[in-house]
């Protein structure tokens, strides 16, 4: 499995690529197609542009864990979890995942000057579930919670380097993420209702693939709606069109 992508940076086009693959970077091997250049004035500029491919053990597990298909109608269960991948490449767990995790974003917020307290758990299932709490939660949370997202994608690639077996880590406080989810599920259906009552197709922001999937979930069952994602990432984007078929 391989995919180009491009960015204004070659470091931008990696995280995108890892956010697509569901990966880290210790299990990919890329390719610059192109360096990025600024151009003179603004004209000329082009961007980087990288060809990544998964090391063949992440590429089967990759295929194996790809739960939901963008641009369907309904979800697909899970083939394989996350235990089994661990079992299958018999890597010992990680025990230390907790305490690195918390020195890892102890320092981060150090160097920000600001009181965040780390509370950690792991459920059965090998996820590592990272609740923050203070009074600066909405600098850690950042616009449309982008930087929770860095955040976190940082800490999975931290506390997941080396042999250890993955460990899933979702970062999140004040349940920011159940109510962003259910935020997303509500302007879906609104959304939905809006280009129903029109008859035209309706273009969302541009959102990460997390969130795609959220909006693609919240009307899967609506036979008078149809979903699918245009663009390339980080501008890829849903979009909510009434079903003819279904009239």
């Amino acid at each position: 499995m391989q995919i180009e992508k491009t960015a204004k940076t070659i470091n931008m086009a990696i995280d995108e690529a890892l956010k697509e693959l569901n990966t880290t970077i210790d299990k990919i091997e890329y390719t610059v197609l192109q360096q990025p250049t600024k151009g003179f004035l603004g004209f000329g500029s082009k961007p980087a542009k990288i060809l990544v491919k998964l090391q063949e053990q992440q590429e089967e597990y990759i295929i194996q864990q790809n739960d939901i298909i963008e641009n369907s109608k309904s979800p697909v269960e899970d083939k394989t979890s996350i235990e089994e991948e661990n079992q299958l490449y018999k890597k010992p767990p990680n025990k230390d995942a907790e305490k690195i995790a918390e020195e890892f974003l102890s320092n981060i917020f150090k160097k920000m000057n600001i009181s965040i307290d780390i509370d950690t758990s792991r459920d059965d299932k090998n996820h590592l579930l990272i609740n923050l709490k203070g009074e600066d939660l909405g600098i850690i949370i950042g616009k449309r919670g982008q930087t929770l997202d860095s955040l976190q994608y940082l800490t999975n690639l931290i506390v997941n380097k080396g042999q250890y077996a993955f460990v899933s880590v979702t970062l999140d406080t004040e349940d920011y993420r159940e109510r962003r989810k259910k935020t997303l599920e509500n302007l879906a259906i609104n959304l939905a209702i809006k280009a129903k009552k029109t008859g035209t197709n309706i273009s969302l922001e541009p959102m990460n693939p997390y969130e795609r999937r959220i909006i693609h979930g919240a009307l899967h069952q609506d036979k008078t709606i149809k979903t699918y994602s245009e663009g390339k990432e980080p501008f890829r984007y849903v979009v909510i069109s009434p079903n003819n078929k279904e009239k």
